[in-house]
């Protein structure tokens, strides 16, 4: 007999036990719908927890000087160490602040697929006035370079970025936070551009107003003035002698190459040999991102054990199913068997048979998880998520289901004498 017909005389007997082979599907189809719309539904939270921890800038780390009183990677006082590692320190400089030209000279050397942002803080308790009215002196005074806005996760709801000539020159130019925007123009913060403010004592034209970032737990976001880099160095002269240094990848699975390349670089722009030790560290954005995508982790063992004890469960079912038609069919196999009939055939049969009520399980499981896992997609306002890896997987492990529950029933099934199968009642 061939592939053909035994493929068909199982499809065929399926059909004829609608009842007993759909609640069989079902019952697959319920593991694999769990497993599925776990899995996709994990997949949406990851993607959607890195496009919005890449707004907040989780794509992006931070080169600090290394303070004197830093603590090491042990919890010990660095200058508490051996004397060997305190002659490494004292080479080193320890506590030396990144200077501009040590900054501007890492930006240049910087090759890597990055944006590269230099920014100084000018004041923390900055007040903004604007005719009558005037904030809290609470405001904080960033300069920045062209790419401050990028690597800090901002974006502008009005005007524009600052030009190559006003980084150049230090113009006295300022882009708002939402919270100062609204505080001093109200209503009409949308025509803040071209508007002349003062910050403290100092005169700036208004280029543009960020979106509203929100608030953490320290400080508001929006609570925020942003100036150029050389317009602090010079109106803020003294107030902070270090600058930030942030690097924000394309991607963020690049994180761990631009920070080995930024690291190599950094050490030679600030005169390290190979025996010294860095006087500076590196902070990473990406952390609790990284702590979110472990605890998604036990979610995804959950899930996996909740599809495998539903399978298991599923074998069984599909064994005894299986068991019983060939109890049913006793007398037809000795029918068939006595026409010439080899016991592989009848054992291809019952696989066929056990194999494809798996396969239309999982293809019903795997259709309906898309969905569900999908409709939480939706919800997170991410895009349409296919699960390829865990639709195959889906598929291999049904086929090794079908294939495992039927293998029993069908070496029984083949091995059965003809003349005592006819003879069965």
């Amino acid at each position: 007999m061939r592939f053909s017909d035994t493929f068909s005389l199982a499809f065929h007997t399926i059909k004829a036990n609608r009842l007993r082979a759909g609640i069989t599907i079902s019952i697959i189809a319920l593991g694999i719908t769990a497993l599925v719309g776990i899995m996709t539904a994990i997949e949406a939270m990851d993607n959607s927890i890195y496009e919005n921890f890449t707004l907040l800038g989780a794509n992006t780390f931070v080169i600090h000087y290394r303070a004197h009183d830093f603590l090491g990677d042990d919890g010990n006082d660095v200058k508490k160490t051996s004397r060997k590692n305190a002659e490494k320190v004292k080479k080193s400089q320890e506590g030396q602040v990144i200077t501009f030209y040590q900054a501007k000279t890492f930006k240049d050397r910087f090759t890597f697929p990055a944006a590269v942002s230099i920014a100084q803080t000018g004041d923390f308790n900055a007040t903004v006035f604007y005719g009558i009215h005037k904030t809290n002196p609470t405001v904080r005074v960033i300069g920045g370079d062209e790419n401050y806005l990028y690597s800090s996760g901002y974006t502008l709801e009005v005007g524009r970025n600052f030009s190559p000539l006003d980084l150049e020159t230090g113009r006295d130019v300022a882009i708002l936070g939402m919270d100062v925007a609204k505080k001093i123009f109200g209503d009409a913060w949308r025509t803040a551009e071209n508007s002349i403010i003062r910050v403290d004592g100092a005169r700036y034209r208004v280029i543009g107003v960020l979106k509203a970032k929100g608030a953490s737990s320290f400080l508001s976001l929006d609570n925020i003035v942003i100036t150029t880099l050389n317009n602090v160095r010079r109106v803020y002269q003294g107030s902070s002698n270090t600058l930030n240094l942030s690097v924000t990848v394309r991607d963020i699975q690049q994180m761990d190459a631009a920070i080995g390349e930024a690291t190599g670089i950094f050490r030679q722009v600030r005169g390290l040999s190979v025996t010294e030790s860095d006087n500076f560290y590196i902070d990473r954005s990406d952390s609790l991102a990284n702590q979110l995508k472990n605890l998604l982790l036990y979610v995804t063992i959950a899930a996996i054990f909740i599809g495998c004890i539903t399978l298991i469960g599923s074998a069984i079912g599909l064994m005894n199913i299986m068991l019983v038609a060939v109890n049913e069919r006793t007398r037809e196999i000795g029918l068939v068997k006595s026409l010439g009939a080899r016991r592989g055939t009848i054992r291809s049969q019952f696989l066929l048979e056990s194999i494809l009520i798996s396969l239309f399980g999982a293809s019903l499981g795997i259709l309906l998880g898309m969905c569900v896992g999908n409709l939480f997609a939706v919800f997170l306002g991410t895009g349409f998520v296919v699960p390829w890896l865990w639709m195959f997987l889906g598929i291999v492990i049904c086929s090794l289901t079908g294939l495992l529950a039927g293998l029993y029933p069908a070496i029984k099934a083949g091995g059965l004498d003809p003349i005592v199968a006819l003879r069965y009642e």
